[in-house]
């Protein structure tokens, strides 16, 4: 199809030209809406690369673009989806909210939430920094994960879009939340970032509608919590011997049981103050043992599960490969951070499922809401639009 139509540019204010015949039928950098869409999910998918992208086009859809056109249309189309993205992740997890309050067993329905960092190669000086990844999860009355919804943000000093942005989404689910409120948690490992927003944000969190205090239960992933118990057995016994293995496995299964943690933690020190450890495996010793000590109110596992609080941040480190590894750290990638946010805008609305929900809601924006032609507007001679 041949398109003919004419640029306007508004000579007052010096804005960028429009096209509004495109911007009538709903074309995205010269592309269908149709073709604008099978576009963006091949770059949402799994192990896509721009030149596999590039050959599916021109195999499946005879349409030749170059890589610079790709790029650009990705960040355009994921600006445009990405505007969506936010109020379709909220009506998604309240939907799951009234499946699991519909769903059978004797505990309340939990939101988890959780955020972990990801290494990523960025240009142009080949840097490899920390994104950020987030997770919504809902599970129901008898702790099944029913679903999931993402945030992705490439390195930032700070991490304060996603702080932001997974704030906000917590916030506004709460606030449309029109049933009894779920249980609130929080499962991460215990690092800087994880740990100061729990600090700074969740503990001060307040109901967006009565005011009151919002409880969290605070969760140390329990898999970290047992690697620093594999990390003192061969402090104690020597690594990888017999006697130590045999305590680890009998120290993370007590971390399980009622006042797990204090009792690990009187283990290990009794077995300390009969053996004579050197300076290295003292320190690492130390180091671990610690690690429990200083966490303990956060590991309690045994009242954890009894509530059907998940223990482990497995969706949350998940969502690092997922959503990271396994689109952008393929084999010699190297990003910007623009074209890397792009990807991770659409990638996220696919993995959250509500990439169809986001089509809809574009494709039925009423056409009274696009900017106006120039010649639309009172005041403004043709002629000024050249």
């Amino acid at each position: 199809v041949t398109l003919w139509r004419f640029p306007y540019r508004d000579d007052q204010t010096g804005d960028r030209c429009i096209f509004p015949l495109e911007m009538q039928v709903g074309l995205v950098e010269g592309a269908t809406p149709a073709l604008a869409d099978r576009v963006a999910r091949y770059m949402a998918e799994t192990g896509a690369t721009q030149r596999r992208v590039l050959e599916r086009l021109k195999q499946d859809h005879g349409v030749s673009w170059g890589t610079k056109k790709l790029r650009g249309f990705t960040r355009v189309q994921a600006d445009r989806m990405g505007s969506f993205r936010h109020t379709m992740q909220v009506a998604r997890v309240l939907e799951l909210l009234k499946e699991a309050r519909n769903s059978k067993g004797k505990c309340k329905p939990v939101l988890a939430a959780g955020r972990d960092g990801i290494t990523l190669g960025t240009q142009p000086y080949s840097f490899w920094e920390v994104a950020t990844a987030g997770t919504i999860t809902v599970f129901d009355r008898r702790g099944k994960r029913l679903g999931t919804v993402y945030l992705a943000y490439t390195p930032e000093l700070g991490q304060g879009t996603m702080t932001e942005q997974l704030t906000r989404l917590i916030e506004d689910i709460l606030e449309q939340c029109t049933g009894p409120l779920p249980r609130l948690c929080y499962v991460t490992d215990a690092g800087e970032s994880e740990t100061k927003y729990f600090r700074t944000v969740l503990r001060r969190m307040v109901h967006p509608r009565s005011g009151e205090r919002l409880e969290w239960f605070r969760v140390i992933d329990y898999y970290h919590a047992a690697e620093r118990i594999t990390t003192m057995a061969d402090a104690l016994f020597g690594r990888e011997t017999k006697e130590g293995r045999s305590w680890a496995r009998r120290m993370r299964k007590l971390l399980l049981k009622a006042n797990g943690p204090s009792r690990v933690l009187h283990s290990a020190a009794a077995l300390l103050s009969r053996r004579e450890l050197g300076e290295s495996r003292q320190k690492d010793f130390r180091r671990a043992y610690n690690y429990l000590r200083t966490r303990t109110k956060f590991m309690d596992y045994h009242g954890y599960r009894a509530r059907h609080l998940p223990i482990g941040s497995g969706v949350t480190e998940a969502a690092c490969k997922t959503l990271f590894t396994e689109r952008l750290k393929l084999s010699g990638m190297r990003w910007k951070k623009t074209g890397a946010q792009a990807v991770l805008t659409l990638r996220v609305i696919l993995l959250s499922g509500v990439w169809d929900d986001v089509r809809q809601a574009m494709l039925k924006i009423d056409k009274t809401d696009l900017p106006r032609t120039y010649t639309e507007q009172p005041g403004i001679a043709l002629a000024n639009a050249a």
